[in-house]
Order: structure tokens, then C-alpha cells, then sequence
């Protein structure tokens, strides 16, 4: 072995293992203090992307999920105008029955009308009404985003127009409550029907929803496998590199010593 000054081979390549144990724990520093394998791109390049991606789907998917919850907060103030309508219509229905009373004078069925129209009023306004601008009741199908590319289904409309108009007679007349009797018993069966309509979309908005939550779920896994570090597997890590940089800076100061044995030979 050769003894020489001013190159000290056991110095440098001691400094090499040193600084690459130093950088290792560094970087598995880095890992368990921002829960994260990718710290750097160069981490794992391939991975990066893959992982951005999904997590840029996850949060088109919550968009999603928020729009349907939107559509069902929709349909559940439709149904319950529908059901107050129903109410005001049942509450009509009888009183067209009392007004057919062979008993009671057209002047008996005007005060039975007062009611009738006030309620007839009632059915109307609320065909009427919007939600955030949006027609509660109309024909026209609403687009209903259901996945994270955009994709739609149509929600099916509900027209109270012909309910709208079976309310518009009167019973102030026994011939005008036999007409009444008549339209009522069929806007009844219209705003059942409505309602029913309102329930098959209700399903299909929930079965939507729990799609998107299964599919934001598993992505969401898929994104942690790629991304998250094991803490337990990097604090093992992270113990060795430790260990690894103090025992390569004790050897480092006793190679440093090394050239100090030239100056026995010179005595």
C-alpha cells in the first residue's frame, strides 16, 4: 500500500459513501415528513403523472357528485309541492262532493266555492314556482352530469299544465261541482303519476351517486399506493440511513488521519 499526502484515497471515497448516505436520508426525510413517496419528480417520473391524473379525475368526480346532490335537493322540493298539491286537491275533490248535495241551495255552494278557488289558487302558484331559477315543473328534461368526463342523463320533466287547468271551474253550481268532480279525479291521478316520475328519478340520482363515490373511492386507492409512503417500511429506512451518515463521518475523520502516519517515516 502505497503512503502518500496530497492524494487521500480512503478520504474521498469515504466522502462518497457519505454524501450518498446523506443524500438517502435526506430524501427519506423528506418522505415522512410529507407523507409522500414523490417528493421530486425524479422520484418516480412515470408515477407522478399516472397519480396527477387520477387525482384530477377524484375531483371531477366530486363535481359530479355535487351536481347530482343539486338534482336531488331538486326533486325533493318537487315532491314536496306535489304533495301539497295532492293535499289541495283531495280537500277540493271533497268539496265538490258536499256542493253535489241536492240538499243545499246554489247559495250554500258559493261558500263551498270560496274555499275551492282559494285552494285552486294554491294549486296553481305552485306549478309555478322555480328553484334557483330553474322550473320546478316543466316538460322540458333536466342534464344531469353523471361521471367525471361530462357524461349526462336526461331527468325526466314534470308538466302541471292540465292539472293547472282541471282546477280552473268552479262549484258555485250542482252542474258546475259534477264538472269539477270530474277534472279533480284526474288531476289527482296526473300529480300521482307526477310524483311517481319524481321517485324513478330520485332512484337513478342515488344510484348515481353511489357509482361515482365506488369510483372515487377506488381511484383514490390507486392514487395512495402510488403516492403515500409506508411509514413504517421508511422509518426502517430512514433509521439505516442514519445510521449509515454517522458511522461514514466517523470513518471520514479517521481516514483524514491517515496521511498523519507519513510524518512517522520522516522522524
Amino acid at each position: 500500500m502505497s503512503m502518500v499526502i496530497n492524494t487521500n484515497l480512503s478520504a474521498a471515497s469515504a466522502s462518497k459513501h457519505l454524501q450518498a448516505s446523506q443524500a438517502s436520508l435526506d430524501k427519506s426525510l423528506a418522505r415522512l415528513s410529507s407523507g409522500s413517496k414523490i417528493t421530486n419528480a425524479s422520484d418516480d417520473a412515470g408515477g407522478l403523472a399516472v397519480s396527477m391524473k387520477m387525482d384530477a379525475q377524484i375531483e371531477r368526480f366530486k363535481a359530479a357528485k355535487a351536481n347530482i346532490g343539486n338534482a336531488i335537493s331538486f326533486t325533493q322540493a318537487q315532491d314536496g309541492y306535489l304533495k301539497n298539491i295532492g293535499s289541495s286537491l283531495d280537500r277540493m275533490g271533497e268539496l265538490s262532493v258536499l256542493a253535489k248535495d241536492g240538499t243545499k241551495t246554489d247559495a250554500d255552494r258559493a261558500l263551498y266555492d270560496l274555499e275551492y278557488q282559494q285552494l285552486a289558487q294554491t294549486v296553481t302558484d305552485s306549478a309555478s314556482k322555480t328553484w334557483n331559477g330553474v322550473n320546478l315543473f316543466a316538460t322540458t328534461a333536466l342534464a344531469i352530469t353523471s361521471d367525471s368526463e361530462g357524461g349526462t342523463f336526461n331527468m325526466a320533466g314534470v308538466d302541471l299544465a292540465a292539472v293547472v287547468t282541471g282546477v280552473g271551474g268552479n262549484i258555485a253550481t250542482n252542474a258546475g261541482a259534477t264538472t269539477a268532480l270530474d277534472n279533480i279525479k284526474t288531476a289527482i291521478g296526473l300529480v300521482a303519476s307526477s310524483r311517481a316520475t319524481i321517485g324513478s328519478n330520485q332512484t337513478r340520482l342515488h344510484s348515481s351517486s353511489e357509482q361515482i363515490a365506488v369510483a372515487t373511492e377506488n381511484l383514490a386507492a390507486a392514487s395512495s399506493r402510488i403516492q403515500d409512503v409506508d411509514v413504517a417500511e421508511e422509518a426502517s429506512e430512514f433509521a439505516r440511513f442514519n445510521i449509515l451518515v454517522q458511522s461514514g463521518t466517523a470513518m471520514l475523520a479517521q481516514a483524514n488521519q491517515i496521511p498523519q502516519n507519513v510524518l512517522r517515516l520522516l522522524q
